[in-house]
C-alpha cells in the first residue's frame, strides 16, 4: 500500500513539472506581433491585394503594345498557296506563268517569319476598365488595413479573455482553500459534537462545488491560450500566462463619432467607384476603337532562311454595332450593380453608426455597474469577515457562512467580468472609430 501511495505521489509531481514547463509567460506587444507576423487572416489580405494588382496590371494592356512572333512551314500543291509562296519568296519566273502550272503546279515548300505588332491608340472601354480595377486594387488594399486592425482588437479582446481566465482561476482557487479550511473546522467541531452531519456535509457539498468550478476555470485558461494559438499561428501546446494583471484601462467615457476615412468604409467607397468606372466602360464598348498594326515577314524555300522579306503597317477603326443584345444587357447589369454597391454603402455607414452609438451606451452601463459591483465586492468582503469571525467563536450558523463565502466568490468574479466588459466595449470602440 505504501508503495503505491509513493509510486502515485511521484507520478503527480513528474506530471505537474510537465505541465509548469509548458506554461509561458507572454505580453500583449509579444501576442501583437506574433500575430502580425504570422496570422493567416492576414497572409490571406495580402495575397487578395496582390491578386488585384495583378488583375490591374493586366489593363496596361490598354497603352502597351501586343508583339507575337510566329515561323511557320508548309509543303503545298494548291495553286493560290503554291503561286502566293513563290511570290512572296521572289522566286517567280516566266515559266511560272504558265496555264498549265497554274492550274496544276508542283509541289511548294514556303517557311515564313512573321513579327506582328499591334498597337491600341484609342480604347475608351479599356481606359474606364483600368480606373475600375485601380479602384479594386485600392479598395483591397484599405480591407487588408481593416483585417490588420481586427486583429488588433482581437488580439486585445483574446489577451484579456485570458487575463479574465486566470482570475478566475485565482479566485476559485483561495475560495477552495478558505472552504477547506471551513471544512476542517466543521469536522473538528463534529467531533466535539457542536455541529450535526448535515452541517459537515454541506460544507463538503460546498468545497465539491469550488472543486468543479475551479476545474472549468481552468479549462477556460486553455482555451483562451489555445485562441491565442490560433491567432499567432503557433501550433505548440502550451498553456500562456499573462504578464500583466487584468485592471481598468481607464474610467474616462468618450464621446466618439464615426470617420468615413476609416479604412473598411473608404474600401466600399473605392468599390463603388469600381462599379461607376466599369458602367462606364461598358458604355463606352458602343465607341469605335482605334488600334495601330504592323508585321514584318520573312520567306524562304529552307528551313529557318530569310531570303524575300517584306512589311504590312496600317490602323483599324471598328466598333460594335450590335453583338445580340449582350453588350445592353452587360450595361444594365453593371448599372445594377452600381445602384446596388451604393445602397449597401450607406447601409454599411448606418449600421456602423448604429454600433457605435450602442458601444457607447455599453461603455456607459459598464462604468456603472463596474462602481457597483466594486462596492458590492468590499460589502461582501466584510459580511464573509464578521461571518466567519462569529462562526470561529460559535455564534454564526454553517449555512450562513457557506452563504457568505458563495456570495463573496461571486461578486469577485462579477467584478473582474465587469472589468473585462468595460475594457472590452473600449477597444470595441476605438476599433470602430478608427480613422485611416
Amino acid at each position: 500500500m505504501k508503495k503505491n501511495l509513493v509510486l502515485l505521489l511521484c507520478m503527480l509531481v513528474f506530471v505537474t513539472q510537465g505541465l509548469a514547463q509548458n506554461i509561458v509567460l507572454i505580453s500583449k506587444d509579444d501576442v501583437a506581433l506574433k500575430v502580425t507576423e504570422n496570422n493567416n487572416s492576414i497572409k490571406i489580405s495580402e495575397q487578395e491585394f496582390l491578386e488585384a494588382k495583378a488583375d490591374f496590371d493586366q489593363t496596361k494592356a490598354v497603352f502597351l503594345p501586343n508583339i507575337t512572333a510566329s515561323h511557320t512551314g508548309i509543303i503545298t500543291t494548291n495553286p493560290l498557296m503554291a503561286f502566293g509562296s513563290k511570290l512572296n519568296q521572289g522566286i517567280l519566273t516566266q515559266s511560272d506563268f504558265n496555264p498549265d502550272l497554274l492550274n496544276n503546279p508542283d509541289q511548294v515548300q514556303n517557311f515564313a517569319t512573321v513579327i506582328e505588332v499591334q498597337q491600341p491608340l484609342l480604347n475608351l472601354d479599356g481606359i474606364y476598365q483600368r480606373k475600375a480595377a485601380r479602384a479594386s486594387m485600392e479598395a483591397m488594399s484599405l480591407k487588408s488595413q481593416r483585417t490588420a486592425e481586427y486583429l488588433t482588437f482581437e488580439v486585445e479582446k483574446a489577451y484579456m479573455q485570458l487575463q479574465l481566465a486566470y482570475k478566475g482561476v485565482v479566485v476559485l482557487e483561495k475560495a477552495l482553500e478558505a472552504a477547506n479550511a471551513n471544512l476542517k473546522l466543521a469536522q473538528n467541531r463534529f467531533k466535539q459534537g457542536y455541529l450535526q452531519r448535515a452541517d459537515v456535509l454541506n460544507v463538503e457539498v460546498r468545497v465539491t462545488d469550488l472543486k468543479n468550478q475551479l476545474q472549468t476555470a481552468q479549462s477556460n485558461v486553455e482555451n483562451a491560450s489555445n485562441y491565442l494559438s490560433f491567432l499567432m499561428d503557433d501550433e505548440d501546446d502550451v498553456i500562456y500566462q499573462p504578464s500583466d494583471s487584468l485592471l481598468v484601462s481607464s474610467l474616462v467615457v468618450k464621446e466618439a463619432q464615426l470617420s468615413k476615412n476609416r479604412s473598411d468604409i473608404k474600401a466600399m467607397e473605392l468599390a463603388t467607384s469600381a462599379y461607376e468606372a466599369a458602367n462606364k466602360a461598358d458604355k463606352m464598348a458602343f465607341l469605335p476603337r482605334l488600334n495601330a498594326f504592323g508585321s514584318y515577314e520573312m520567306f524562304d524555300d529552307n528551313l529557318f532562311q530569310a531570303s524575300a522579306n517584306g512589311y504590312v503597317v496600317g490602323a483599324q477603326l471598328s466598333w460594335d454595332l450590335f453583338k445580340g443584345s449582350q453588350l445592353i444587357g452587360k450595361a444594365q447589369k453593371s448599372k445594377a450593380s452600381l445602384e446596388k454597391s451604393k445602397l449597401e454603402y450607406n447601409q454599411y455607414v448606418s449600421q456602423s453608426k448604429l454600433e457605435i452609438n450602442k458601444t457607447q451606451r455599453l461603455i456607459k452601463d459598464a462604468a456603472n455597474r463596474l462602481k457597483l459591483s466594486e462596492l458590492a465586492l468590499e460589502q461582501s468582503q466584510e459580511s464573509l469577515r464578521i461571518r466567519t469571525n462569529r462562526f470561529k467563536e460559535g455564534l454564526e450558523k454553517i449555512s450562513d457562512l457557506l452563504s457568505a463565502e458563495t456570495q463573496f466568490a461571486q461578486k469577485q468574479l462579477e467584478y473582474y467580468q465587469t472589468i473585462y466588459e468595460f475594457n472590452y466595449a473600449q477597444a470595441y470602440l476605438t476599433f470602430l472609430t478608427a480613422s485611416n
